[in-house]
């Protein structure tokens, strides 16, 4: 494994500030008569059950145990987030929300054996508003691949992951 630096001050800075201006974005977004959020659709990250989903500190312990396999980690949301701050070790597959992202994460994917540990995560938004991970996920399962997590994040990347002082990595 790579060894990573701690993630410099700036760059947190802007990380956790994109994080906020993409949480801004869903803070508008439609809600019903009843001024409740609409009902996710089945591709959401709500489909995604709650057993197939990995915290944050269990990805990392993982991520950082001697001897153990790691698992492919991949971002299936927005290359501008990747480029800016990303699990460090983790690749870029195509945000989960669009066909061109479910086309390059079954690209990446299609030789692997089905039996691989995949943990595909976003970061983008706070998970009940996240487009990307059901997607992604359903992408994964329906190819056959038997043990793929979801990255649980309840907030985003900053918030739950960079500000904990788990590995990060800027660039592509």
């Amino acid at each position: 494994m790579t060894a990573v630096t701690p993630m410099n001050p700036h760059l947190l800075k802007r990380t956790v500030a994109m994080s906020a201006a993409v949480a801004l974005v869903f803070a508008f977004s439609p809600r019903n008569a009843a001024g409740q959020w609409a009902q996710a659709p089945s591709t959401s990250a709500f489909s995604i059950p709650t057993s197939a989903q990995m915290q944050p500190e269990d990805l990392n312990r993982l991520l950082t145990a001697k001897g153990a396999q790691e698992p492919l980690v991949l971002q299936v949301g927005s290359r501008v987030l990747f480029a800016q701050a990303h699990i460090a070790g983790s690749e870029y597959a195509g945000p989960g929300a669009q066909p061109e992202g479910l086309s390059r994460l079954q690209a990446r994917v299609q030789a692997l054996p089905k039996s691989t540990l995949i943990v595909i995560y976003c970061g983008c938004c706070p998970w009940e508003r996240c487009p990307n991970m059901g997607p992604a996920y359903k992408q994964l399962i329906d190819m056959g691949f038997t043990h793929v997590k979801a990255l649980f994040m309840a907030t985003n990347l900053g918030t739950d992951w960079a500000q904990k002082g788990y590995p990060v990595a800027s660039g592509e």
